[in-house]
């Protein structure tokens, strides 16, 4: 079987330890988790887990079986990227005169659509949001004049078809 980019969603009562026991099944199947964000869903008081990973199908539905076993998890889905709409946000911390010195530079932020944050005498903030190639290629063009800090964001996603939670969550208050 071809491995892909699959993202999970994992729908979940925000409770200690749950984080630990999620990643743990994946350990137990040497997948790593390419990326996790973990944040409040559109549902009141229900947590949403967006995970990354590269491996087959099969074992995509094998792990979403899984975390749905634990007593917390409401509900977890997969998709393949052409399934979703997503993002990931980075900043990125560059030496101030740079912004001045160095043409490319400006360059650069015009070309990758980002944003400058902050600009302060000893540094300026670039923030880039977009999919992960387009970070990658911004980090790329940036690296040589010198990052003094990069950070990036786990995916943010959500599907293109209609993720049937909220009706399963107003059916089970209802019953």
């Amino acid at each position: 079987m071809e491995k892909k980019w699959f993202t999970i969603s994992v729908y979940s009562e925000n409770n200690v330890g749950l984080l630990n026991r999620i990643s743990g099944i994946f350990l137990k199947r040497h997948i790593n988790i390419e990326s996790l964000n973990v944040s409040k869903s559109e549902i009141e008081h229900i947590s949403k887990f967006t995970i990354v990973i590269k491996t087959t199908e099969d074992w995509t539905r094998k792990i979403v079986a899984q975390i749905e076993k634990q007593i917390e998890v409401i509900k977890a889905f997969y998709h393949t990227d052409e399934e979703t709409i997503y993002q990931e946000s980075a900043l990125f911390k560059i030496a101030s005169h740079l912004l001045f010195d160095e043409p490319q530079i400006q360059n650069i932020i015009s070309e990758s659509k980002s944003k400058i944050v902050t600009v302060s005498r000893d540094f300026f903030v670039l923030a880039k949001t977009g999919r992960r190639h387009e970070i990658d290629e911004m980090h790329d063009n940036l690296e040589a004049f010198g990052i003094m800090q990069f950070v990036r964001s786990g995916r943010i996603a959500v599907s293109k078809s209609e993720m049937p939670i909220s009706s399963m969550i107003n059916e089970f208050y209802q019953s």
